[in-house]
């Protein structure tokens, strides 16, 4: 499958050929800190797959295990758009779900770190929704 990417502000975009079968759903501690949201949804792509255009920032994340991981954003909006291995030339870019244009054809496979992952988000079905933002943050009618 085709997809396109970018930033919130477009300095960064992408195309990629991926494989849909692979989006992955992260619960880790570290994802929900760096996507400000209870899981990140990434989609695994060998990088030779990946056309980038524009020049992302890269922040070098160390995990616990010791593993260095490569977060790229945009520089000017700070949208978070793929990690990469932190040492030598990326094989594989996560490319992060919420920048991809066809986000809503791409369906989760898999859900990892399941033992950190929010208690509420199995109920978030029986939460009202709007199908725009209330006047208020806290109406709901």
């Amino acid at each position: 499958m085709q997809v396109t990417g970018k930033c919130y502000c477009g300095a960064v975009s992408f195309k990629a050929s991926v494989d849909p079968t692979r989006l992955v759903v992260c619960h880790c501690t570290d994802c929900q800190v760096f996507s400000g949201a209870p899981f990140r949804a990434v989609l695994p792509t060998p990088a030779s797959d990946v056309e980038v255009t524009g020049q992302a920032n890269q922040y070098i994340k160390v995990a616990e295990s010791g593993n260095r991981r490569i977060q790229a954003f945009c520089g000017q909006c700070g949208s978070h758009l793929w990690a990469s291995e932190g040492v030598g030339e990326p094989k594989t870019m996560n490319l992060r779900l919420g920048c991809i244009e066809e986000r809503d054809q791409l369906v989760p496979t898999l859900q990892i770190w399941g033992h950190s992952a929010v208690p509420w988000l199995g109920q978030l079905s029986t939460v009202p929704v709007h199908s725009k933002g209330p006047s208020s943050p806290l109406k709901t009618d």
